[in-house]
C-alpha cells in the first residue's frame, strides 16, 4: 500500500481529522463525520492537563522496566487482559493492563501486583485512570447525540487501561510493532508516544496507510468492532498498525471501552428500519473477544457477525 501523509495550514500534522472537546455541539458534526469516514480522530481541549500525561508517561515507563519476573504477577489467563510478553508475532511489544479499571479495588490489586509501593505513583496512575474514563464516558455521550439519542452509552461498561512498550531497536527500523488490527471493543483512547510516531491508519476509502503523526498533548481515539455492530454499520472500526520508525523506545497509555457487563451488545431500534436492516447479530464482548482469539482474526470477525439477507 501507498503511504500518505496530509499536512494542516501552519504544518501541524492533520493526518486524521481533529475534534475540539470544547467546542461542541458546534464540532458534533465533525465528530460524526470522523467516525462515519474515517473511524478515528485525535481530540484537544480535552481536560486531562499535559503535566498529568507527562506523569503517567513517566510511571508508565518505570513499572514497564520492572523486572520480568513482577510484571509476570499481572498475567491474565485471557490474552490481552493483564501483562503481554515479548513474544514471537510481536518480539518488541509488552504491555500491562488493568481490566475493569473504575471497578473499586482493581486498581489497588493492579498496583500490588507490581510492587508498586510509592504513594505518588498510585496518586499519579489513579488520577490520570479518573480522568481517561471520564473522558470516555463523555465521548459516549457526544456519539449518542451525534446519532439523534440520549443518555449514557457507556455507563456500567467495563474499561480497561493498559500501558505499553515498543522495544525498538535501530536495526528494527522499518519493522511492524503490533500488527495490523481492529480494537474489539467499542472505544479506545490513546495517549500516544508524542515524540516516536508509528502508529499507521487504513483510510476507508482508499485502503491507503495513514501515518498518524504525534501531535503533543492530544489524544487519538479509534472505534472497535463493537461499535460498528452497535451502529448498525453507521460507525467505522479502523484497522490500524504500529511501524518502527526510529530504533528508540515507544510508549502509549490507552483506555478500552470494552462492552456492557451483562447481555449482548446489539444496534438499537432507533438505527434499525427498512432502509438500515439490521447487519449484525448481537453479541457479548466476552464472547465476541473469544471468537477473535479463536478463529486467529484481528481484523475480519465482525464478519462472521453479518447477519444472512
Amino acid at each position: 500500500m501507498v503511504m500518505l501523509t496530509m499536512q494542516a495550514k501552519g504544518g501541524e500534522a492533520s493526518n486524521i481529522p481533529v475534534i475540539d472537546m470544547q467546542d461542541f455541539p458546534a464540532q458534533s458534526g465533525k465528530l460524526m463525520d470522523a467516525c462515519r469516514e474515517w473511524g478515528c480522530f485525535r481530540i484537544v481541549n480535552h481536560g486531562i492537563s499535559p503535566a498529568l500525561m507527562g506523569e503517567m508517561k513517566a510511571v508508565s515507563r518505570s513499572l514497564l522496566d520492572l523486572p520480568l519476573e513482577i510484571k509476570l504477577r499481572n498475567s491474565h489467563p485471557v490474552q490481552g487482559k493483564g501483562y503481554t510478553p515479548l513474544n514471537k508475532a510481536s518480539p518488541v511489544f509488552e504491555g500491562l493492563g488493568c481490566y475493569d479499571m473504575a471497578t473499586p479495588g482493581n486498581l489497588d490489586n493492579f498496583f500490588d501486583q507490581l510492587c508498586v509501593s510509592d504513594p505518588r505513583q498510585r496518586e499519579i496512575v489513579t488520577s490520570y485512570s479518573k480522568a481517561i474514563h471520564d473522558l470516555g464516558m463523555d465521548m459516549g455521550r457526544k456519539l449518542l447525540q451525534g446519532l439523534g439519542l440520549s443518555g449514557d452509552l457507556f455507563n456500567g461498561w467495563p474499561c480497561q487501561l493498559r500501558i505499553n512498550k515498543y522495544n525498538y531497536t535501530p536495526d528494527y527500523v522499518g519493522s511492524t510493532g503490533a500488527v495490523l488490527h481492529t480494537d474489539p471493543g467499542f472505544l479506545t483512547i490513546l495517549q500516544d508516544d508524542e515524540i516516536i510516531g508509528g502508529l499507521e491508519a487504513v483510510r476507508k476509502d482508499t485502503g491507503e496507510y495513514v501515518p498518524v503523526d504525534p501531535m503533543p498533548g492530544s489524544l487519538v481515539v479509534n472505534l472497535g468492532d463493537l461499535a460498528a455492530l452497535w451502529s448498525n454499520g453507521r460507525l467505522w472500526s479502523v484497522k490500524h498498525r504500529v511501524q518502527c520508525y526510529k530504533g528508540s523506545i515507544r510508549l502509549s497509555i490507552a483506555l478500552f471501552v470494552l462492552g456492557p457487563k451483562d447481555g449482548a451488545l446489539g444496534a438499537p431500534e432507533e438505527l434499525v428500519d427498512s432502509e438500515h436492516p439490521r447487519l449484525y447479530k448481537p453479541m457479548n464482548f466476552e464472547e465476541y473477544r473469544m471468537l477473535r482469539i479463536n478463529t486467529k482474526s484481528p481484523t475480519g470477525a465482525i464478519e462472521l457477525l453479518r447477519v444472512e439477507s
